[in-house]
């Protein structure tokens, strides 16, 4: 990484539950120093409401968000592209790093296993932001 602010961008099926409890939590934990972008392959029209109340119990707000569609362009302008089961939906361009994460979908899931999900997409976000935007150490 530079030392310009990276662009994450979150992907899934409907932009409606992992990819936004994902943006949610690296826009809290992580503030400025990175730009968060979400997008889905095939989005709802809404945000999951179970989502919404587990990401509430962490006083992180993804109620006001709504599913966007992937874009080449938005893909093009991240530094950082992780992918939650839309396969191969998702355009490659070379110099970017991708991850895949492997994570349960939240739709249709009661809030016990929205939690364990949500518990898990926070694990990997602190993983991620100590990978590409440490904390300033001071001198």
């Amino acid at each position: 990484m530079t030392d310009a602010k990276p662009t994450v961008l979150f992907v899934c099926v409907h932009n409606a539950g992992r990819s936004q409890m994902a943006a949610g939590y690296l826009q809290a934990l992580a503030g400025d120093r990175v730009e968060v972008l979400s997008a889905g392959s095939e989005p709802k029209d809404r945000i999951n409401p179970v989502a919404v109340e587990a990401m509430a119990e962490e006083g992180i707000d993804i109620a006001g968000r709504t599913p966007q569609v992937l874009t080449v362009d938005a893909v093009r302008e991240s530094d950082v592209v992780i992918t939650m089961g839309c396969g191969d939906a998702c355009p490659i361009f070379p110099g970017k790093r991708y991850e895949d994460w492997e994570l349960d979908d939240p739709a249709g899931q009661d809030i016990e296993a929205v939690r364990s999900i949500r518990d898990e997409i926070r694990a990997r976000i602190e993983q991620l932001i100590a990978d590409i935007a440490p904390a300033a150490q001071s001198a």
